[in-house]
C-alpha cells in the first residue's frame, strides 16, 4: 500500500451490516464439497451439471473443444465476430515443455443467421507463441504474443475469415520472464488510451503513431477491465490479494485504502476440496481441503451489460484455483470504495468438476456474460510445479496433468432469453454510430465511441456536442464528451459547461478533460477552484488529482483548502500524494549514471512485481488472514543473502530458492527468474541491495552473465544451506595475515574482528593510497569487501586490485571501480594470489579512507 498512514477510513463492517447492505441471495441448494473428486474429464453437457449459481442464472455452452482449446481471451469486433486466443502448448505436460513453440493460435467464430449460436468457425491466425493481448480495431485485430511487447495487427482482406495482412502496430521491444509474469488485458479505455496489466504505461492510436504515456504501476496481472467511468480494474494473483489500486483511475497513481475490503471478503468458498495448490496447507481448509483465500484470481469484468440487471456495476473476477467465480459488490462510503461478497460462506458460480478453470470474462454484444474456462488439469505455470515442490506431488497424486487440449466458453444468462440485436457497426457511418453511445449495454457504447474515434470523422463533433449538453443519461453525456476528446473536438467552453452538469461523474469527468487548458485558460481554472466546495466526494477527489497531474496554477494551495476542509481520510490520503522516485541522474550521488538508471530500473520491477509477495516495504507481506505475523515470504531489509556476497542473489533470482530462510519456512517459492535478461536482473537486485537500509554494492550485467554462465547446468532451485556452501567464502585466518598501508596508522584494525576499531588514512582520500595484505600461502581468491562500519561516508571514491603470488610481480587491476555505501563489495574471477593490494584512485577532501572490517573471499574449500 502507497500509503503509510494509519487512519481508519471505517470501522469494519460486521457479518449483519453486510447482509443489511447487500441481501443475501438464495442459491441452489446448500451443496457439498467433493473432497479427492476424479480428475477424469468430463463432456460440456456433463460439466453444466456440476455448477451452482444463483437461483435465476443459468450458463449455457457456447464452444467447447474441438472448435477451440486452452482459451484465455475472447473479444467481439465491432460485428460482433468473436477471436479467441488460444494457448495450445500452456503446460501440455507437468513441467511445461515446448511452451514457447509456435502453435498456438487466434480462432473467429461467427453467427451467420442470428440465432445465437456461432456456426462459421475459421482459423484466422495460426502459429503464434502463446497469444495474450488481442483487441479489435477497425477491421482489424491487435496482437501481441508472450515473451515480447511488439503489437501488430491482422486484417483478413478478402473475406474468408483468415488474416491475410499483417502490420506493425506498435514496436515495445523484447519481453522476457516467466509467462505468468507478462502483461495482458489490453482494452480501450473511454478516455481513449489503451490499458495493459504489469507495464506502467499506456499507449494511444494518433494521427503520428501510437504513443506511449507513464502510468503508476499497476499491480495487474491476467485480464483487465473498465468501470462505467473507465476506470480500469486490476486484479491481482501473485500475492494472492485479488482486487489492487481501484480507489482512483491509475494515470493518477496507484492507491489502495484501508479497510477497503469487507470483513470476510478474501475468503473463498469452492466445492473441490482437492488441496492442489501451490505453497501447501496454509492455503487450504484442513477439515476439507478447499482453498481458504485468493491464489489465483484473474480475468475480471465490470459488467455493464443490458440483460441481467442485478449485476450491473458489479466486479466479478475468477479464481482458477477454486474453481468458482467471485462477485463483489461496490460500497462507497467517505468517498473509499469498499467491496463486499454478498452471499455469506458462498460464491456466485462455482463447480464440483475440478477440470473447471475460469480464467477471463467479457460482457458480449448480447448483454450476456461470457465466461472462459481452460478446462485443465494444471493451472499453474511449470515454475511452480516443479520437483520437490508440493503442488507436483498433488498434480500426480489426482492425474491433473493428464487433462490437456481442452477448453469451453459458457455464456450466464437469466430468466428466458432469445437471440439479441446482432451488431454491424464495422458497416455502419460514423453518423450511425454515435446512435450505440445511449444503448443500455456498455460493449455497444465502448465499441461505438472507439469505431468513431478511429475514423476520425468530424462531422459528427455537432451531434456529439449536442449530446455532451443534452442526453437524458449521463453515461452517455460523458461518453459524448470522451468520444469528442479522441476527434480533438473539446473546446474549453465545452469543458466549462460540462464543469456545471448536473451529474457528479459528468463534472469529475469534465475535470479530467480540462487537464490540457488549465495553466493556460483563466475562466477554466477559476471555475474548477469553484470545485474545491462541490457537495459531492468523487469531484473533490478528481479536482485533486487532475490539479497536482496537469499543474493548475496554486494547485498546492487548492488541494491543501481541500483537505483541511474537514474531509474525510480518502481525501487526505489523495492530497498526500504518491511517494515520488527521482529517476533523474543525480550528479552528487554515489552510484554512477548507469548505476541510477538500474535503480530506479529496478524500483519499477519490484513495485509491479516482488511488492505482491515481499511487500512494499520489502519487510514481507502478510500472509492473507493470518493472525500470527506469518508472512507470504521473507524480508528483504537487512537480508543477508540480499546484503551479502552478490553471487548469493544473483543464484536465488536466475535459479530460485526453496526451503526455510533464516529458519523460517515460507509457504510462497521463490520461483527463477532466468527468463528474465542480465540487465533485468541486475537493476531489481541494484535497487534492492541499495534501498530500504540495506548497503549492498549495485549488480552489474556482466556479474549476472557470469554466473549465468557459471550454472548453466542447474535446473533446480537452491537451498540457503546448498547455496552458501558453492559461494566464495571469507577466508577465516585472519590472525596469520600481514597488512600495511600507504597512509595512517594501526592497519591492523582492519582485520581485528571488533568492528568499533577501525583503521583509517588519517588524512583525506587521494589517489595512489594503497592497502596491502599478505596472505601465509597462495589462495585462490575471488573477492573481498571492505566494511566502514560507523564511518558511513568514508567508502572509497574510487579503487583498483592487483594481486601478486610474491610480493614482487604485480597482476594489472582485476577490479576497478569506486565504492558507494557503507559496503565496498569488489568480485573478480577467482585466481591465486598470496599478496592483495587496494589502492585508492579517487578523491574526497573532506573525508578519510576508513576500513572498521575486511574480508577475502576464497573459493569454496580453500
Amino acid at each position: 500500500m502507497p500509503f503509510s498512514a494509519k487512519p481508519r477510513l471505517r470501522a469494519p463492517v460486521a457479518p449483519l451490516a453486510i447482509a443489511a447492505l447487500f441481501p443475501l441471495t438464495s442459491l441452489n441448494a446448500a451443496p457439498e464439497v467433493v473432497i479427492d473428486p476424479s480428475a477424469t474429464p468430463l463432456t460440456p453437457e456433463e460439466t453444466l451439471k456440476t455448477f451452482h449459481i444463483e437461483d435465476g442464472y443459468r450458463l449455457e455452452l457456447v464452444l467447447s473443444e474441438p472448435q477451440i482449446k486452452e482459451p484465455v481471451v475472447a473479444v467481439f469486433d465491432g460485428n460482433g465476430r468473436m477471436y479467441v486466443a488460444e494457448m495450445r502448448t500452456y503446460m501440455q505436460d507437468i513441467d511445461g515443455n515446448n511452451q514457447f513453440d509456435k502453435t498456438s493460435r487466434i480462432s473467429m467464430h461467427e453467427d451467420t443467421n442470428g440465432d445465437g449460436s456461432y456456426d462459421r468457425h475459421t482459423l484466422f491466425i495460426d502459429n503464434l507463441s502463446l497469444p495474450r493481448m488481442i483487441l479489435p480495431l477497425d477491421g482489424s485485430l491487435v496482437v501481441c504474443e508472450t515473451n515480447t511487447l511488439d503489437f501488430h495487427t491482422y486484417r483478413d482482406t478478402d473475406g474468408d475469415g483468415v488474416a491475410d495482412e499483417k502490420k506493425l502496430f506498435y514496436a515495445g521491444g523484447k519481453r522476457g520472464g516467466n509467462l505468468e509474469h507478462q502483461p495482458s488485458g489490453l482494452i480501450w479505455a473511454q478516455d481513449n488510451w489503451l490499458y495493459l496489466t504489469y507495464e506502467k504505461y499506456r499507449l494511444r492510436i494518433t494521427p503520428l503513431g501510437v504513443i506511449k504515456s507513464s502510468t503508476a504501476n499497476n499491480g495487474g496481472q491476467w485480464g483487465l477491465t473498465q468501470d462505467n467511468y473507465g476506470k480500469p480494474w486490476y486484479i491481482n494473483a501473485g500475492g494472492e490479494r485479488g482486487p489492487v489500486n481501484f480507489q482512483t483511475h491509475i494515470a493518477y497513481g496507484a492507491y489502495n485504502f484501508p479497510n477497503q475490503f469487507a470483513p470476510g471478503f478474501e475468503e473463498v468458498w469452492p466445492l473441490v476440496g482437492m488441496a492442489d495448490v501451490q505453497g501447501g496447507a496454509k492455503r487450504f481448509r484442513q477439515e476439507d481441503k478447499t482453498l481458504n483465500h485468493f491464489t489465483a484470481t484473474c480475468g475480471a469484468e465490470v459488467y455493464r451489460g443490458d440483460t441481467l440487471p442485478d449485476l450491473q456495476g458489479d466486479l466479478l473476477f475468477a479464481e482458477p484455483v477454486g474453481r468458482l467465480i467471485r462477485r463483489a459488490k461496490m460500497e462507497t462510503e467517505d468517498g473509499a470504495i469498499i467491496l463486499h461478497n454478498p452471499y455469506e460462506k458462498s460464491e456466485f458460480i462455482r463447480s464440483t468438476d475440478p477440470n473447471f478453470r475460469p480464467v477471463n470474462m467479457v460482457t458480449a454484444p448480447d448483454g450476456s456474460l461470457y465466461i472462459i474456462d481452460m478446462y485443465r488439469g494444471i493451472i499453474q505455470e511449470g515454475n511452480w510445479t516443479a520437483k520437490g515442490s508440493y503442488l507436483r506431488g498433488k498434480i500426480l497424486e489426482h492425474g491433473l496433468e493428464k487433462v490437456t487440449s481442452l477448453g469451453r466458453i459458457y455464456r450466464l444468462v437469466k430468466d428466458k432469453t432469445g437471440p439479441a440485436e446482432q451488431p454491424r457497426m464495422l458497416d455502419e457511418s460514423p453518423a450511425q454510430l454515435v446512435a450505440h453511445l445511449s444503448h443500455p449495454n456498455g460493449w455497444w457504447r465502448d465499441t461505438a465511441q472507439k469505431l468513431i474515434v478511429l475514423r476520425g470523422d468530424k462531422s459528427v463533433v455537432p451531434t456529439l456536442t449536442g449530446l455532451a449538453h443534452n442526453a437524458p443519461d449521463h453515461i452517455t453525456r460523458i461518453h459524448a464528451l470522451w468520444t469528442l476528446e479522441g476527434l480533438d473536438s473539446v473546446p474549453p467552453d465545452l469543458v466549462l459547461q460540462a464543469i456545471a452538469d448536473s451529474h457528479p461523474q459528468v463534472r469529475a469527468a469534465a475535470i479530467r478533460l480540462s487537464e490540457p487548458f488549465m495553466k493556460t485558460d483563466t475562466a477554466l481554472a477559476t471555475a474548477l477552484r469553484g470545485l474545491a466546495t462541490d457537495p459531492d466526494i468523487a469531484v473533490r477527489q478528481q479536482l485533486i488529482l487532475s490539479s497536482r497531474k496537469a499543474g493548475l496554477p496554486g494547485h498546492q494551495e487548492l488541494i491543501t483548502a481541500i483537505s483541511s476542509a474537514s474531509e474525510p481520510d480518502s481525501i487526505k490520503l489523495l492530497a498526500s500524494g504518491e511517494p515520488k522516485r527521482n529517476t533523474k541522474p543525480n550528479k552528487n550521488s554515489p552510484y554512477t549514471p548507469a548505476e541510477q538508471k538500474r535503480i530506479s530500473a529496478g524500483a519499477d520491477i519490484y513495485a509491479a512485481l516482488c511488492f505482491a509477495c515481499h511487500g512494499a516495504d520489502a519487510k514481507g507481506a502478510p500472509f492473507p488472514g493470518a493472525t500470527d505475523g506469518s508472512l507470504m515470504a521473507p524480508p528483504l531489509v537487512g537480508s543477508k543473502t540480499i546484503n551479502g556476497h552478490p553471487d548469493a542473489s544473483i543464484n536465488v533470482l536466475l535459479h530460485g530458492l526453496t526451503g526455510p530462510v533464516d529458519g523460517k519456512n515460507y509457504d510462497s517459492l521463490m520461483v527463477q527468474m532466468a527468463d528474465e535478461d542480465d540487465e533485468w536482473i541486475a537493476s531489481v537486485l541494484s535497487y534492492l541491495r541499495t534501498e530500504f537500509g540495506n548497503t549492498g554494492a549495485p549488480i552489474s550485467p556482466q556479474q549476472v552473465a557470469r554466473i549465468r554462465k557459471e550454472t548453466a547446468d542447474r535446473s533446480e532451485p537452491w537451498t540457503l544451506e546448498e547455496l552458501h556452501a558453492t559461494l566464495p567464502q571469507p577466508l577465516g585466518n585472519r590472525s596469520d595475515w600481514k597488512i600495511t598501508a600507504s597512509h595512517g596508522k594501526a592497519p591492523g584494525h582492519a582485520i581485528d574482528g571488533d568492528p568499533r576499531t577501525r583503521f583509517d588514512t588519517g588524512t583525506s582520500q587521494k589517489p595512489g593510497m594503497w592497502l596491502q595484505i599478505e596472505l601465509p600461502e597462495s589462495t585462490n581468491i575471488s573477492g573481498l569487501q571492505l566494511d566502514a562500519g560507523s564511518s558511513t561516508a568514508d567508502y572509497p571514491r574510487g579503487y583498483e586490485v592487483t594481486l601478486s603470488t610474491d610480493g614482487a610481480s604485480w597482476s594489472k587491476p582485476v577490479a576497478t571501480g569506486k565504492g558507494t555505501a557503507v559496503l565496498t563489495q569488489i568480485t573478480f574471477p577467482a585466481q591465486p594470489a598470496k599478496c592483495l593490494r587496494i589502492t585508492q584512485t579517487g578523491s574526497e577532501k573532506r573525508l578519510f579512507w576508513s576500513v572498521h572490517e575486511l574480508q577475502i573471499f576464497a573459493q569454496p574449500g580453500e
